[in-house]
């Protein structure tokens, strides 16, 4: 990764979530106990990631009680080639519960009974299963040592180089 052109960095940081059927999620609850968990998702082209859970779950208590998550994408242990600096992505979020009678709704549960097949037909018609929208706000790419960016909150197509990991 010396010396990336920008327009490598670029290619890279865009193409990064697309390698993932699942994101690991940090929320918090209204009784603020932290819960770490994942959920197999789906990313549009503005970034939003998109999870399709059971209400039943703690994670999807938590987004509804605190419309807040953390996401994070991170490079397979088995790939890494320094376990102290997986290349990872990871987001501040605001979540939002899209309303099962939308178009937006059927939209992305059809995405994901292309990406994940015949489960999410028996999920939809669960009555628990909820499909929430995670819109980023600010994130962090980390390809290494030295190597770190914060994603611009005002353009999350551009990133700001910290020089730390």
């Amino acid at each position: 990764m010396q010396g990336l052109s920008p327009e490598k960095l670029q290619q890279i940081y865009q193409s990064f979530p697309t390698q993932f059927g699942s994101v690991v999620l940090g929320t918090v609850g209204s009784d603020s106990q932290p819960q770490a968990s994942y959920a197999p998702c789906i990313v549009d082209e503005a970034k939003n990631i998109y999870i399709f859970v059971s209400g039943l779950s703690a994670h999807t208590q938590n987004l509804t009680a605190t419309k807040k998550a953390s996401a994070l994408f991170i490079e397979d242990e088995s790939k890494t080639t320094q376990m102290f600096a997986r290349k990872r992505l990871s987001y501040s979020c605001t979540a939002t519960l899209l309303d099962r009678n939308s178009e937006q709704w059927d939209a992305i549960a059809t995405r994901f009974e292309t990406r994940f097949g015949n489960i999410v037909e028996l999920m939809k018609g669960l009555p628990d299963f909820r499909l929430f929208q995670l819109q980023p706000r600010s994130g962090r790419f980390v390809l290494g040592f030295g190597k770190a960016y914060d994603v611009d909150p005002d353009d999350l197509d551009r990133l700001i180089h910290k020089g730390e990991s």
